[in-house]
């Protein structure tokens, strides 16, 4: 019997689910290493070795080279942090796949992540306001999309510049993008008729808008 995903079990009883996938593992790994830090990672590693291989052409007797040897050995291990960190993103990225998930109820999107936290989140409809496709080179090479969710209440706080900034949600590296995409947009639109249809005293089903979702009591 298979057992239920941390993300599946946030879908409450009486809730359809309508889609549900994961990124696409190819695009996915390639994204996370052929990424900005990347270059950044190769420059600083270009330069370090370059400064470490001229130290050892440079003559010192054997005293001080004991304790410059050591000196330099621990510095550059800390001086390198970029490129750790880097590698630690590519090697990391396998357990942030493992952990992201997308599903699509009708309702809402349910939305999971993480790498050292697992994170859950969904957003309902009515909260959305743009939604859009978003295909990069890699997306482009391995067929895939994004699609990219933003609303009014998609608002993060960073308590570093005490200022609020939209946070766009996005199902990424998806072979249905176009699919999930114009879901999405009829969802959008049938729930948000039914929300500002005000006559029928709130029937079963809206028959104001010819939409095809029908609202709960």
């Amino acid at each position: 019997m298979a057992t239920r995903s941390d993300l599946e079990s946030m879908v409450s009883q009486g809730e359809q689910v309508l889609w549900r996938g994961k990124p696409q593992k190819k695009c996915f790994i390639f994204e996370c290493i052929f990424n900005p830090m990347l270059f950044f990672a190769l420059i600083w590693a270009a330069f370090d070795i370059g400064f470490i291989v001229m130290m050892n052409k440079t003559p010192v007797n054997n005293a001080q080279g004991n304790g410059i040897g050591g000196f330099i050995l621990v510095f550059f291990a800390f001086h390198l942090m970029p490129v750790w960190m880097y590698l630690a993103g590519v090697l990391l990225s396998f357990r942030k796949y493992k952990n992201t998930e997308y599903i699509i109820t009708d309702r809402g999107i349910y939305i999971s992540g993480g790498v050292f936290t697992y994170n859950c989140q969904m957003k309902p409809f009515a909260e959305l306001s743009n939604v859009n496709i978003h295909r990069g080179i890699f997306d482009q090479m391995f067929g895939v999309g994004d699609v990219v969710l933003s609303g009014t209440n998609f608002i993060q706080y960073s308590s570093t510049t005490n200022n609020s900034a939209v946070r766009a949600l996005t199902i990424s590296d998806i072979a249905e993008y176009q699919e999930v995409f114009s879901m999405i947009k009829q969802l959008q639109t049938d729930i948000y008729s039914d929300t500002m249809y005000p006559n029928d005293l709130r029937p079963a089903e809206n028959h104001g808008y010819q939409t095809r979702y029908k609202g709960r009591m």
